[in-house]
């Protein structure tokens, strides 16, 4: 695992290799959710330090893809991955031992520190070696895979608690981490020539000023940003609507929530059709259209009647459908605005998504003890946000 000094690719990365890279944090995320309320009881502690566990793992995921962009561009996509996966597994590890809440919290910044390599180095994979259209449609498969992911994990987590209690859930994610770095290890090619210009560690870092300064990216990047900001804020408000306005427990949350992921599965498999075709305007534009739709939905039902399952899902997977649809292009257009530095690029766009996004969950949880209309009100804010910040990218863009 010491830094590759040149470019031995000799091939495409396998697709399903990159996908697997980049659902094993979403996988360790999502996974997690259902158990939160069990673990409040557990570990004797409040709901907010638990929903932490979910907050803080994005929290280290922005954190970790602003580290890690530039130490890929720097040193190589193969030796970042290969260690980052194993702090991963050493989280894993710390989770299922686990006897105190700081010890768990901890747990899940390791998983998310490692974790991140492989979301970050998958989208940067796909545009080492592809256009942005294709790129485009390649990232909605990629896409495809962690929705296909977040579509399983949390009804996983449910039952996993259930049957073998919450370490379970840390048990899954170390065995899906060790599978991924045993396949990096054995199938993952150098896929950039490695830059040997720079001076030193520090000197790395000097590429978000590029990065920053192309025409459009930050606007293209905050408009995808917005729109995962509303799948945190749902995720880590959710189990609590579920726990307690419904009664409902882990496994009903995880049976529900297949209908959420699966919006998202139906929008990536969708845009990995058709974003070649389309072009990657006009994707982001349909897709915040669907989104807006779906909590404007999920506004009308919450002031009709009393939340119930279909009124809090239902519309969720509309906007999730949305999602699918607007993501994999807007990410292609932010990367694809820069020049050269593409992993530095893609951490960024990381680091903003989680960041905003881990604030975002946490916040809103408490907005919410205003009522649970606050819920789609809040997502409805962050579609509008979304479509204000796509047209400013396009500006941007067309006035270079």
């Amino acid at each position: 695992m010491k830094p590759i000094v040149k470019n031995t690719a000799t091939a495409a990365t396998p697709v399903s290799l990159l996908a697997g890279m980049a659902i094993a944090s979403p996988v360790a995320l999502n996974i997690f959710a259902p158990v939160m309320p069990e673990l409040a009881v557990t570990f004797n502690t409040s709901t907010f330090t638990i929903q932490l566990g979910f907050t803080l793992y994005l929290f280290t995921l922005a954190i970790g893809q602003l580290i890690s962009g530039p130490l890929a561009d720097r040193y190589g996509r193969r030796p970042v991955l290969l260690w980052g996966f194993i702090l991963h597994i050493a989280g894993c590890l710390l989770g299922i031992m686990a006897a105190e809440a700081w010890q768990l919290l901890l747990a899940r910044v390791l998983q998310a520190a490692g974790g991140c390599t492989g979301m970050l180095l998958a989208r940067s994979i796909v545009l080492d070696q592809h256009g942005k259209d294709q790129a485009a449609g390649m990232l909605g498969y990629i896409t495809l895979g962690i929705a296909s992911a977040q579509a399983i994990a949390p009804t996983m987590g449910g039952y996993l608690s259930l049957l073998a209690g919450w370490q379970s859930v840390f048990w899954l994610s170390m065995a899906l981490g060790s599978i991924i770095w045993l396949g990096a290890l054995l199938y993952l090619p150098e896929s950039d020539k490695i830059d040997q210009n720079s001076k030193g560690f520090l000197d790395s870092f000097k590429r978000y000023n590029c990065v920053l300064s192309s025409p459009g990216y930050l606007w293209y990047a905050l408009s995808c940003t917005m729109i995962a900001c509303g799948f945190f804020i749902f995720i880590t408000s959710a189990p609590f609507v579920v726990a307690k306005h419904m009664q409902g427990s882990p496994v009903d949350y995880g049976n529900w929530f297949i209908l959420v992921a699966g919006g998202f599965w139906l929008g990536s498999l969708t845009a990995g059709k058709v974003s070649a075709k389309a072009g990657t305007n006009r994707m982001i534009k349909l897709g915040n259209y669907i989104s807006g739709a779906g909590s404007l939905l999920m506004l009308g039902l919450f002031i009709v009647d009393s939340p119930s399952y279909l009124s809090l899902f239902l519309p969720m997977a509309l906007f999730t459908f949305g999602r699918g649809l607007s993501q994999p292009n807007a990410q292609a257009s932010a990367i694809s605005a820069t020049s050269g530095a593409k992993a530095t690029a893609t951490g960024m766009l990381g680091f903003l998504q989680l960041l905003i996004g881990s604030l975002m969950a946490q916040l809103t949880p408490l907005l919410m003890k205003m009522g649970l209309v606050v819920l789609p009100l809040v997502l409805l804010s962050m579609v509008l946000l979304a479509a204000y910040c796509y047209y400013r990218g396009v500006k941007a863009c067309t006035a270079c």
